[in-house]
């Protein structure tokens, strides 16, 4: 057998053993794609309804706030609830704020408010979501591909990202607005099927799970059991401090990009970017990542570091579209192998607290960059490089002055603090023996997709 043979069978036989997540994954990334798209259209609708750059950040507020608030409370609730129950419910309940936004919009009565409100009803939903989804992954996946399956997840994003706003334009001009929230109802519908005709492997509660009794103490398990574990706790930081930078990124570029082009190459150098977690998604998929994952997630964010200082040193927009692309192609990778350590160190019937904690810090960290990056570009730095700023005739010399400048020094000091951090991090033993030290958990379905019950429900979902 040639060793081109051998892989293809490896890859036949990883699909097969995955095939339960690849159903359940195949229903949320149609589901993720009508919620993306109908978030895009609503963006569209209150940006033109009100010309206000704040009023549509704010649709991402209400967004994300509810997770960050909620998700303590939901991480108890998810571990003690069936996981597959719990996706279905928070997916019908969540879209009942898109169909109420549908309703108001025929009839005439959609306020901006009224977004606000429908997008904090369907987050708060979606804190149960997610976990419950993170969780599952050990339930459907055996233990040696969840790197494979975490890449994935990245994949769905990716796909989203890239998808949605094309889907979207073209629904615009199509179906009209309620004919996306159809199509988004529609989505929901297929993702609710999927999991109806999958079932999930029951979960053994552990002894940790059922130690404390009060649900104030359940609430704050998550936390206390990545602070016992300072490994885990910053790895989990370490994470976040990625999408920090990635919401700093976020907000700079729609205004560094305009100092070079238009609006059109703005949205394709978005495409490329969307592209880029795309095929970061797709190689962890297929590669399956690194045995020490840690090592991995180490020299992505030191070349993160060396990503974002190029990006900033030089006034051109293609080695920015470049380094950011190349950034952008990482995040997959340092995203599915921290899910993988936390997946094997955790016990599954705890993940849902844990898993609840990680979510609402890096949640958290996203906005956290939009927030202090964007006012320190607009407010100090960009005044700092003007052609008559105070760094005009020292920094200025080396990376050029003006419009756009001060970015550039902002993504560069950004750079500098991913390779400082990345080497502090390096430096810290407990998250650089993580793996080591902390015990590999049972791994909660051994071959899910090899026992009897699976293989009933795959062939009744195909038949």
């Amino acid at each position: 057998m040639s060793h081109i043979q051998i892989m293809e069978k490896t890859k036949l036989a990883a699909l097969r053993e995955m095939r339960l997540f690849i159903i359940v994954w195949i229903g949320q990334l149609i589901a993720l794609i009508g919620y993306s798209t109908t978030a895009f259209a609503l963006d569209i609708w209150v940006y033109n309804r009100t010309g206000s750059v704040t009023q549509f950040a704010l649709v991402s507020l209400f967004n994300t706030l509810p997770l960050i608030l909620i998700s303590p409370i939901a991480g108890p609730l998810v571990d003690k609830w069936d996981r597959r129950k719990t996706m279905i419910i928070a997916d019908l309940l969540a879209s009942l704020g898109t169909i109420a936004i549908g309703v108001l919009f025929v009839i005439g009565q959609l306020e901006v408010w009224h977004i606000y409100l429908a997008n904090t009803f369907t987050a708060i939903f979606m804190a149960f979501h997610t976990p419950a989804y993170t969780a599952s992954t050990v339930l459907l996946v055996p233990k040696q591909h969840l790197n494979r399956a975490n890449g994935l997840m990245s994949l769905m994003f990716g796909i989203s990202i890239i998808i949605a706003p094309t889907l979207g334009g073209i629904l615009l001009s199509i179906v009209d607005f309620q004919g996306i929230i159809l199509f988004h109802v529609t989505t929901v519908l297929i993702a609710v099927v999927s999991l109806m005709l999958v079932r999930f492997p029951q979960v053994n509660t552990s002894n940790i799970a059922t130690t404390e009794s009060s649900f104030l103490s359940e609430a704050t398990y998550g936390f206390k059991y990545l602070t016992t574990r300072p490994g885990l706790l910053g790895l989990v930081l370490f994470s976040a401090s990625s999408l920090y930078f990635v919401g700093g990124i976020n907000v700079i570029t729609i205004p560094l990009v305009l100092n070079f082009a238009s609006v059109s190459v703005l949205g394709t150098i978005l495409s490329l970017f969307g592209i880029a977690l795309l095929i970061g998604g797709l190689l962890v998929s297929i590669w399956g990542g690194l045995e020490r994952n840690i090592y991995a997630i180490y020299g992505c964010m030191l070349l993160n570091g060396v990503f974002l200082l190029v990006a900033g040193l030089q006034p051109s927009l293609v080695t920015f579209t470049v380094s950011i692309f190349l950034f952008s192609l990482t995040q997959p990778i340092v995203s599915s192998s921290t899910q993988a350590v936390m997946q094997n160190k955790v016990e599954p019937s705890i993940q849902g607290r844990v898993f609840a904690i990680k979510g609402a810090i890096e949640a958290a960290a996203l906005p956290l960059g939009y927030i202090t990056i964007g006012p320190l570009a607009e407010k100090v730095f960009e005044p700092l490089m003007a052609t008559d700023g105070f760094l005009a005739g020292s920094i200025g010399q080396i990376i050029g002055v003006g419009s756009g400048r001060g970015m550039g020094l902002l993504l560069m000091i950004m750079g500098v603090l991913t390779i400082l951090e990345t080497s502090i991090a390096y430096l810290y033993p407990r998250l650089r023996f993580v793996e080591d030290e902390l015990p590999n958990v049972n791994n909660a379905v051994a071959m899910a997709a090899d026992t009897p019950s699976s293989k009933n429900d795959a062939i009744s979902l195909l038949s």
